[in-house]
């Protein structure tokens, strides 16, 4: 009689609902008390779920996506000693259990692998041991197309049985495609950038004189929606969907965030959640370079970042000395202060927004060579004329604000300087052809960056009515990551709380950015006498690679003269 229990989540505090983005165990792993099973996210924080008790997994009820709470079963556990025979019968599983500390990349495949419609794709490759495999595109599940995203391997590597092939991502999960068997590799045919979908050709194996036939047919089918190789690669990790959500200007992209990964084909995949292995390709991180502070020498966000703290100081070089390195700044290490020493203190964690943010500004401020014009734009009439618009229309519920008639400005502007509409790609500058204004919002947790979509479609009232929407979303954390992506420009206004000029940072992949301070009365000459004037300070920061000074005078400017006389827009 099976002595199975179902594992449940336990008490997560003031969580009702968290998603499930790594799944550290499958069916047949042997696991000891307290070894974590799931990685669970919510909006705040990130949390590992142990088991109860030493034993063998017998089913994952779970998978990364999933919505769970107190009391959701995440897997049946048969006991340690009514598991030993089983255990000795079954000679195939220690691939995936032998190794603890290869469990999470283990995970999601062995668990694809269980279900009766995972194992019949990888049957062909391993049926060709020993001569040429055509190695093709598993089920993976519920999407259409694919994109590749990483190419891992390169014409004469020698593969191992599981090894990753290929990363995939889809607008919900990154996931690894596996070798269905050890040999050698002979031709690739897809690269970086590709569509693919299930049953699509990746590459041509010569297959290692049948070896790992059988077990290629269990683990190979990744249809999970995050996963990874098995236990063959020590220390490999499985991408899955964006946990980066909420983050604000985040949909922010390096211009190239393959870049390293396409200078030298990976092997060993390091040991990363998939939130932390996005956020170094989006960083240009290369991971295998990477030392992990976590459990297992697991790499977390915070490791990344310190990573790229010391490549911008000029210390990575290896083993990380201090020393200048390819021609990086050489600073001094970052002060060690025991600041209790001097007073009472309290230490506040960042909120995960100004935790992401923070390392997307840091890396835009040292990458983007920011300049930034400054002008004064007349909108005396323009207060006027919204002002009367908001009495016109009170019963509309719409409040007209000077954002709205900025944006309006921009997009004409845009349209006339294309330069400033447009984004670095290499060598390349893409020129849109649409009009996408993203404008800063404060919010308890941090600054986060909703994008209006189609602003030149859209007029004054329209425009009102949706950045106070956004705006509301953003406060309340409700932001979704489409909100947030496909922006061409950015506005950052302080101009309900102070200031007179500010240096907004550029919002990569963007090439320029519109700060705008607070409005105040000024004597201006009118060529006869001084006369008061509503004067808004615009601080314009913009790209110097793309974008040279004349530009950005000009196009403050001519930005500053259509708020001044807003007729022009219709010219």
């Amino acid at each position: 009689m099976s002595n199975a229990v179902e594992v449940k989540v336990p008490d997560i505090g003031d969580f009702s609902e968290v998603e499930v983005i790594e799944v550290l165990v499958a069916p047949g792993d042997t696991v000891k008390a307290e070894q974590s099973l799931i990685t669970v996210e919510s909006d705040k924080a990130s949390m590992e779920i142990p088991s109860p008790g030493a034993g063998v997994v017998k089913s994952v009820k779970v998978k990364v996506g999933d919505k769970i709470k107190e009391g959701s079963i995440i897997l049946e556990l048969e006991s340690a000693e009514a598991a030993q025979p089983a255990k000795a019968a079954t000679p195939a599983a220690p691939q995936a259990s032998a190794q603890p500390a290869a469990a999470p990349a283990a995970a999601a495949p062995a668990a694809a692998a269980n279900t009766p419609e995972a194992a019949p794709p990888a049957a062909p490759a391993a049926a060709q041991a020993g001569g040429s495999v055509k190695v093709e595109v598993p089920d993976i599940g519920d999407f259409n197309e694919v994109e590749v995203i990483e190419v891992l391997v390169a014409v004469g590597d020698t593969v191992k049985a599981e090894q990753s092939l290929i990363t995939v991502e889809s607008d919900k999960a990154s996931m690894e495609i596996p070798s269905p068997q050890a040999g050698v590799v002979k031709a690739v045919h897809v690269k970086v950038g590709d569509k693919i979908n299930q049953g699509s050709f990746i590459l041509e194996l010569e297959a290692s004189g049948g070896q790992a036939a059988a077990p290629a047919a269990s683990p190979a089918p990744s249809a999970a929606p995050a996963q990874a190789p098995a236990a063959a690669s020590a220390g490999s990790a499985a991408p899955a969907a964006d946990q980066n959500g909420a983050l604000a200007s985040e949909p922010v992209v390096h211009p190239s965030p393959t870049a390293e990964f396409d200078a030298a084909p990976k092997r060993n995949l390091p040991h990363a959640s998939p939130s932390v292995r996005k956020f170094a390709r989006e960083l240009g991180v290369d991971l295998t370079r990477v030392v992990g502070s976590g459990r297992n020498g697991r790499i977390v966000a915070d490791d990344v970042r310190g990573y790229v703290k010391q490549a911008v100081a000029g210390g990575v070089s290896g083993g990380g000395s201090t020393a200048a390195a390819g021609g990086g700044l050489s600073v001094l290490d970052w002060p060690k202060v025991d600041f209790a020493k001097f007073g009472p203190i309290e230490a506040k964690p960042l909120s995960r927004i100004k935790k992401i943010s923070g390392a997307n500004l840091h890396r835009n401020w040292v990458m983007i060579p920011h300049v930034t014009n400054n002008d004064l734009a007349d909108i005396t009439d323009l207060e006027a004329f919204r002002v009367e618009l908001n009495q016109e229309n009170q019963k509309s519920g719409t409040k007209v604000t000077m954002l709205a008639f900025i944006i309006k400005a921009v997009v004409a502007a845009l349209k006339k300087f294309p330069d400033f509409n447009a984004s670095l790609d290499g060598d390349n500058l893409v020129l849109k052809q649409y009009f996408n204004v993203g404008f800063a919002a404060d919010t308890p947790n941090g600054l986060v960056v909703p994008v209006i979509r189609d602003a030149d479609k859209k007029g004054i009232f329209e425009l009102a009515s949706e950045t106070s929407e956004l705006a509301r979303q953003a406060r309340d954390g409700k932001l979704s990551p489409a909100q947030m992506q496909g922006g061409c420009f950015s506005i950052s206004s302080l101009g309900g709380i102070g200031g007179t000029s500010f240096t907004p940072i550029i919002n990569a992949p963007e090439v320029a950015i519109l700060g705008v301070s607070r409005s105040a009365h000024q004597p201006v000459w009118d060529g006869k006498a001084f006369q008061p004037r509503l004067m808004l300070p615009l601080s314009l920061s913009y790209d110097h690679r793309v974008i040279d000074g004349a530009s950005a005078a000009r196009f403050n400017a001519y930005l500053s003269a259509l708020l001044a006389d807003f007729r022009r827009i219709a010219l």
